[in-house]
């Protein structure tokens, strides 16, 4: 089978364990092909959790979740060094942020300097623990959650941190239809009726996907299409004055290239050799929703960065 047919694979299998939630999985799936990191918004119960653990189940790689609570240090993420007796000698002991997929579960939970040791992770793609540096392993994704209904006792993500991530999604309940195959999904798990495994997708096939969609043919309008969006959030007294009175701040550069990256991800996954204005479109509010900062006028006004 070719890559693109083991990744349709595993996301036919995806949409039979997470019903009601497909524009989750398809984030998940451009995150992972697009290298990135995702922060998902939803209130609880929408199987946020179930559907990382499903993909972790599928692909090669382990998989590891941590719960985020106002008690947490930075070292039970990172890690921490071990003294040895024995020796008299220090020994680092890797944390959870050494695994392949990681659940960030109500990351704003945690105090600033936990959230900023997560963050540097997923930036620099290292830990640094005293004078040494740990490589995190080539397939590493976080998925970090956020409950939008409970707000007290949380720790807002800077702006600046919040850039880290690839994409913002926000996800709903499931309509009723999806409502009624979740029960009975989950009935039929109780009774070990559970639908069988897909072959596992090895780390090779996902690297040599990424490889194909960033080989992908995008046209220079569709380039050009991406950077005139982007420079529209900074300069936009040049698009009227009611958008120049709501917007504060623009989308930085590395909103250009979750764009880019994203949209080919997305033409792919969609059986497409080439990028169109519409994959854009298709990816532009997840892109771009963390990255726009609105002025008070804006808020105000109730207007959203959407």
């Amino acid at each position: 089978m070719s890559h693109h047919e083991i990744i349709t694979e595993l996301k036919n299998w995806l949409s039979l364990q997470i019903i009601g939630q497909e524009r989750l999985i398809d984030r998940l799936l451009i995150a992972l092909l697009a290298d990135g990191h995702l922060l998902v918004e939803g209130a609880p119960g929408l199987a946020k959790t179930k559907a990382i653990k499903d993909l972790s189940r599928a692909i090669e790689g382990d998989f590891h979740r941590i719960q985020f609570t106002p008690d947490l240090l930075p070292s039970d993420i990172t890690g921490t060094e071990v003294y040895r007796p024995e020796d008299g000698t220090f020994v680092f002991q890797q944390g959870p942020i050494f695994h392949n997929l990681v659940l960030a579960d109500e990351i704003n939970r945690a105090p600033a300097k936990v959230q900023s040791a997560l963050l540097e992770a997923m930036g620099e793609h290292q830990v640094s623990v005293g004078r040494e540096s740990f490589q995190l392993p080539p397939l590493f994704l976080v998925m970090a959650t956020q409950n939008p209904i409970e707000q007290e006792g949380t720790y807002p993500l800077p702006e600046a941190q919040l850039d880290r991530f690839l994409m913002h999604v926000t996800i709903d309940y499931p309509k009723i239809d999806a409502e009624r195959k979740i029960l009975h999904l989950v009935r039929n798990e109780a009774a070990n009726h559970v639908a069988e495994t897909p072959s596992e997708v090895t780390q090779e096939c996902l690297f040599a996907a990424r490889l194909e969609i960033l080989n992908m043919h995008m046209a220079p309008e569709v380039e050009e299409y991406i950077i005139q969006l982007i420079m529209a959030t900074r300069t936009p007294e040049n698009y009227g004055d009611d958008l120049a009175s709501w917007l504060e701040y623009g989308a930085s550069p590395r909103g250009t290239i979750s764009l880019d990256r994203c949209a080919r991800a997305h033409a792919w996954i969609q059986g497409r050799d080439f990028v169109s204005p519409d994959d854009v479109q298709e990816v532009l509010f997840d892109c771009l929703r963390h990255r726009i900062l609105l002025s008070f006028e804006a808020e105000a006004s109730g207007i959203t960065p959407r």
